[in-house]
């Protein structure tokens, strides 16, 4: 099954925007008060599926099915080509040439970015931080890869890395980046969730491919905290309906 999201959502993910940061002409949005996800669909009309859709994400992953998923190809370069602080989240952008490959379908890696605490549940569980490898193939088919952070005693290198030339002020960019090594913010093991969602953002475009990866990775409390320090937390959309959808396993 080919998974579609809409025009604008994909325009904003290649311009290394997506699920995170509003185009000039949309309403602006956020996490609290009347700007916050609960408001996210009457702010304007490109937000409405935030309100009326019915695969909507993150949720909560649980009553999952058994089955015989496909491996996750994995071929990740270290070309970052920048890292931005767009005031919700802080988020790096990739250049063409690393590749996620599910049942023989490539998605081209275009950005990850963080968001804490993490906005996807697996069995109930909250974790501290979640990280999004946000994909597109060809056709503008989106993937998301997620990731979840706990809390352990060592920092991790390639946050590390990051989190040193993270912009602090909201719209900083930075271009001197130095190789990142993606593999030490990804588990070891690769077994994941597969569910159908959206866009965790406004406009909240379902038709987004979901990969939640089993197994935890660890961060200090205070590389955690840090992120915490630059972004205003918290910065995660609320758990949504799963409705129909089947969550595999």
């Amino acid at each position: 099954m080919k998974i579609k999201t809409s025009l604008l959502a994909v325009s904003i993910l290649i311009s290394g925007c997506a699920t995170t940061q509003h185009s000039e002409h949309s309403a602006h949005w956020g996490y609290s008060g009347h700007e916050g996800p609960e408001y996210w669909g009457s702010l304007s009309s490109k937000y409405s599926k935030c309100t009326s859709g019915q695969n909507q994400s993150p949720v909560n992953l649980i009553n999952s099915i058994e089955s015989e998923l496909p491996p996750l190809k994995m071929e990740y370069n270290s070309d970052a080509s920048g890292i931005i602080n767009n005031g919700h989240t802080i988020q790096v952008n990739y250049l063409p040439g690393s590749n996620l490959t599910v049942n023989n379908h490539k998605y081209e890696l275009k950005q990850f970015h963080f968001h804490t605490p993490s906005e996807n549940h697996i069995n109930d569980k909250s974790y501290p931080m979640e990280i999004h490898f946000v994909h597109a193939d060809e056709k503008g088919n989106l993937a998301v890869v997620a990731v979840m952070f706990e809390a352990g005693n060592k920092e991790n290198k390639t946050l590390k890395e990051i989190w040193a030339l993270m912009p602090e002020k909201t719209g900083g960019k930075n271009k001197q980046l130095p190789k990142l090594l993606i593999e030490g913010v990804l588990p070891s093991n690769k077994e994941y969730y597969r569910f159908n969602g959206s866009l965790t953002t406004p406009p909240c475009s379902e038709g987004v491919l979901w990969l939640v990866m089993k197994q935890s990775i660890f961060a200090s409390k205070g590389q955690i905290q840090h992120f915490g320090h630059i972004i205003d937390v918290p910065n995660n959309r609320p758990i949504q309906n799963i409705n129909a959808r089947t969550i595999l396993k």
